[in-house]
């Protein structure tokens, strides 16, 4: 079976895009010393669930406002979508859906990063309805 093992992030300015997810999420961003540009993410303790990623150069435009989703978003699961989605407005992010319930399963909502990358932002709770 195919498990994902890994997620890169395209941006426009990895620094300061890298300064975004160190401020919200607190994960450690750093510039990866090998023959092209990439930024490698640590997303937390390597013997917690969860996987790592990367940040690469965006090779073109951001995407447009309004255009349909044509990417893999990913989701971080979260303690406070509320208390989340309002600190990554405030790092400038947007809200791209509003955090909604999903019956059985928890609390998710969805944002645009500052370079317009879509990232859901999930709350682990059955009781949602």
């Amino acid at each position: 079976m195919g498990r994902l093992v890994h997620f890169e992030i395209h941006a426009s300015d990895p620094e300061r895009l890298a300064d975004f997810y160190r401020a919200l999420f607190g994960w450690t961003i750093a510039k990866w010393e090998g023959p092209m540009p990439y930024w490698v993410i640590t997303t937390g303790d390597p013997a917690s669930p969860g996987i790592d990623g990367g940040m690469v150069l965006r090779q073109g435009d951001p995407p447009a406002a309004g255009q349909p989703v044509n990417a893999f978003p990913c989701v971080v699961d979260v303690d406070d979508v509320d208390a989340d989605v309002a600190k990554a407005v405030g790092l400038g992010a947007v809200v791209a859906l509003p955090k909604m319930a999903v019956p059985g399963v928890g609390w998710l909502a969805y944002i645009l990063d500052p370079d317009r990358n879509i990232l859901g932002m999930m709350l682990n709770d059955p009781a949602a309805a």
